[in-house]
């Protein structure tokens, strides 16, 4: 870092970089990858517990994911699929007994 002008070199170009400016490539895709991931995890889980807030949120990372051009589109499709599937289990179960707790 240069302390006259608070800018980083680029590995790639050797030319500076503001701390806050955009962020190289593989950072980037590697952030949209565990997007990915998370999306799929918590669509999963939200079909368990906490659907109302698990099941969007991951259908929100799983879209973010995808748009950011994530190398595992199949996990963050199925983020998406499971985050929807976990809001419609809950709708289910709140039609059926009309609470929005589970009962056994």
């Amino acid at each position: 870092m240069s302390a006259r002008t608070g800018e980083q070199a680029d590995a790639r170009t050797g030319q500076g970089r503001r701390p806050g400016g955009p962020r190289p490539y593989a950072a980037r895709i590697r952030e949209a990858d565990a997007m990915a991931v998370t999306a799929f995890v918590l669509g999963l889980a939200g079909l368990l517990v906490a659907n109302l807030v698990l099941g969007p949120t991951a259908a929100v990372l799983g879209v973010l994911a995808l748009r950011k051009g994530t190398t595992r589109p199949g996990r963050a499709r199925l983020g998406i699929a499971l985050g929807v599937a976990g809001v419609v289990v809950l709708g289910c179960l709140v039609a059926a007994d009309g609470t929005w707790s589970w009962s056994v």
